[in-house]
């Protein structure tokens, strides 16, 4: 009964698969002998989620009609600037900006996708990606294309990028590229500022043939990447870019204030022409009416209570560093891990995940469940979440990992 371009959909999520393969070992060994290292989520030393007390605090002393009331189809307005002043603290570039509230970063990347690539067109990202842009894409007509994302050095491989930008603006008039960094998922890379550079310096060259180039960097998980200036360097690049150049940064609530599901977020919108940011507004409005309609109003209230309170927000800081500090400690343990038994690992700079090239990332997924360690095979290889695997239970996992390989 469903229309052509449905027919066989099906959704198979190896994230969650995992993730409940995980949950049955742990109904039949108990959590303390299972290492989950499959969800995107913070889980403390004891295995429950992690959550931010003083953000718990805030969102649960707003009024109940605050929670429960709608909010304007675009976002709360205060809520908007707040995100900009957020999303790149003290690395404004010099532009024209624009936001739209959003279901979490999953919409924001929906909506950049659904408005600034062409259907049928083929929208270009990293070789490892987080396979929901593929699903993003089918959903809206589009193609996802991908281009190396290391070289054999495993360093960032911008001669791929670059032909294969060229390659599809052969065929096409305007193209957008999609470019998760820093802390990147699933591999905890991000472009340096000289990456980052380069990356901008193919994409002008492109514009200036007349070609629309839409970039959307994708920060989901920013506030786990490191210092918070350092990690947003790179966002002054965008500044003076030329007008068929347009930057889109989809920022998330669901890491930074462990409010995962309450599924909150916004697409901001950069650009040199403030006609180019009138016009993002109006589509990106068009597009929340016509997906979700309007945002969870509390969570975009609790935001701006919290950042208004200029006594608990520095408890919120400290308390986010901590969990970020936590992350950081478990990762050092698989890298160093890694490192000495000889496992070839991606590049980690920080965030959520680590991951291990494989050939056969399933068949090595399934050798690591004789040991009770979930992980979630990908395309590419092995997908480890620190942010899930405690302090304790990630020793030895790199040297188990190795061994699954070598069955």
């Amino acid at each position: 009964m469903t229309a052509t371009h449905a027919a066989g959909r099906k959704l198979q999520d190896a994230i969650f698969d995992a993730n409940q393969a995980c949950n049955e070992a742990i109904k039949i060994h108990g959590a303390e002998k299972v290492t989950n290292a499959t969800i995107g989520v913070v889980l403390n030393e004891e295995g429950t989620l992690a959550t931010l007390p003083t953000v718990e605090k805030t969102f649960r002393s707003l009024a109940f009609s605050e929670l429960v009331a709608y909010a304007p189809i675009s976002g709360l307005p205060d809520y908007l600037d707040a995100v900009v002043d957020l999303t790149f603290a003290d690395n404004k570039p010099l532009a024209y900006f624009g936001a739209v509230a959003t279901a979490g970063g999953t919409g924001a990347v929906h909506h950049a996708i659904a408005n600034y690539a062409e259907r049928g067109d083929a929208v270009l990202t990293s070789d490892w990606r987080w396979g929901t842009y593929d699903l993003i894409c089918n959903e809206t007509g589009k193609r996802l294309e991908t281009f190396k994302l290391f070289d054999s050095a495993l360093n960032f491989n911008l001669s791929d990028f670059a032909v294969k930008v060229d390659a599809i603006l052969k065929k096409q008039k305007s193209l957008l590229v999609i470019i998760n960094s820093p802390a990147h998922n699933p591999t905890g890379y991000a472009l340096s500022d000289d990456e980052w550079q380069q990356v901008l310096d193919v994409l002008k060259a492109q514009a200036s043939t007349g070609k629309n180039i839409s970039l959307l960097v994708d920060i989901a998980y920013i506030d786990f990447a490191g210092e918070k200036n350092s990690t947003r360097s790179f966002m002054k690049k965008f500044s003076n870019l030329p007008e068929n150049l347009f930057v889109m940064i989809s920022f998330s609530m669901s890491k930074s204030y462990t409010l995962y599901g309450q599924r909150t977020g916004a697409l901001i919108g950069v650009s040199s022409s403030e006609k180019i940011i009138d016009e993002f507004k109006n589509v990106s409005k068009y597009s929340c009416r016509t997906t979700w309609s309007n945002i969870n109003r509390g969570a975009q209230a609790m935001l701006l209570k919290l950042l208004a309170d200029k006594e608990i927000l520095p408890t919120y800081e400290a308390e986010r560093n901590a969990l970020y500090q936590m992350v950081k400690r478990r990762a050092d343990v698989f890298v160093t891990e890694a490192k000495a038994c000889g496992l070839r690992i991606v590049p980690y700079k920080g965030g959520f995940f680590i991951a291990v090239p494989a050939e056969n990332p399933v068949a090595v997924c399934k050798k690591l469940h004789d040991d009770l360690i979930f992980a979630v095979p990908l395309n590419l290889g092995i997908r480890v979440a620190a942010c899930s695997t405690s302090f304790e239970k990630m020793h030895g996992v790199a040297k188990k990992i190795l061994r699954a390989m070598e069955f």
